[in-house]
């Protein structure tokens, strides 16, 4: 009945609610801001810096260019280990679509496997494999990512109706031919749902696992500015990552979202 009277509301009405919505949007964070600045004037700087220190320490991080190798460093880590973990979770996924037998070994064992391994113990022991580098922060991210993706793309294939992938059988039998004009397309809601869980989860994961194992990236910046007591960098890190999934977010996500999954897109 909602979607019944949205859609019976005039033009000017609806531009006029997601303008209220903005503007309170918008509102929050000016206030959020405004008791951090009243905050900052009652409290230590090594507490809760000013949001003027932190926003030049933002604008450091893009203007020096050692400071934003180490931003382009995490950057590149948590695309590349989306984009392995998007793709082998639902190679995952689709195995007992094409091989029935292995339905218990994936769903009984790889999956409940992965969603509970723990995600320090994937660090720990991709330190110990591979030493610090850039290859461990992927491997970290991955491992922990998979089993996300796993769960979503199945999730997706149990919601088709097989009386389409039936009837597409029934134009042809190539498999690949299936996949991609009928399987995949179906499934997109689902892969970009998966990509957009994994995105922002990545960020997390990558922060972690850049304390540990690895001297470049934002984890280290922050790993740094613990040692001095820096709470401006700890923040303008933090912050950094916020603006850069953002950016990420409606820059990428929402424009695959659109083109493949207008449902999964905001109004």
């Amino acid at each position: 009945m909602e979607q019944v009277d949205a859609r019976r509301e005039s033009p000017q009405t609806l531009v006029w609610k997601r303008l209220v919505s903005r503007l309170s949007a918008e509102g929050l964070v000016v206030l959020a801001v405004a008791i951090w600045w009243l905050l900052s004037l009652e409290l230590p700087e090594i507490i809760i810096p000013k949001p003027t220190a932190v926003a030049q320490q933002i604008w450091v991080f893009i203007s020096d260019i050692t400071y934003a190798s180490h931003v382009v460093a995490s950057t590149v880590r948590v695309i590349l280990g989306v984009i392995i973990a998007v793709v082998l979770g639902s190679l995952l996924a689709l195995i007992p679509h094409w091989i029935p037998i292995m339905d218990v070994i994936v769903h009984e064992r790889i999956k409940p496997f992965l969603n509970s391994f723990p995600s320090v113990g994937w660090a720990i022991l991709a330190i110990i494999w591979f030493g610090p580098s850039d290859g461990t922060i992927v491997f970290i991210i991955v491992m922990i990512l998979t089993p996300f993706c796993l769960v979503n793309v199945s999730e997706g294939l149990k919601e088709i109706d097989h009386e389409v992938l039936e009837m597409a059988r029934s134009f042809t039998r190539r498999p690949i031919v299936i996949l991609v004009k009928v399987t995949l397309p179906l499934l997109m809601p689902y892969i970009i749902s998966a990509v957009r869980i994994a995105y922002g989860v990545g960020w997390k994961i990558a922060l972690v696992a850049e304390l540990f194992g690895t001297e470049s990236g934002l984890g280290f910046l922050l790993q740094q500015a613990q040692s001095v007591a820096d709470a401006a960098t700890v923040f303008a890190t933090c912050l950094a990552i916020v603006i850069i999934f953002w950016i990420g977010e409606k820059a990428v996500i929402n424009p695959l979202s659109r083109k493949f999954a207008p449902e999964l897109v905001n109004p």
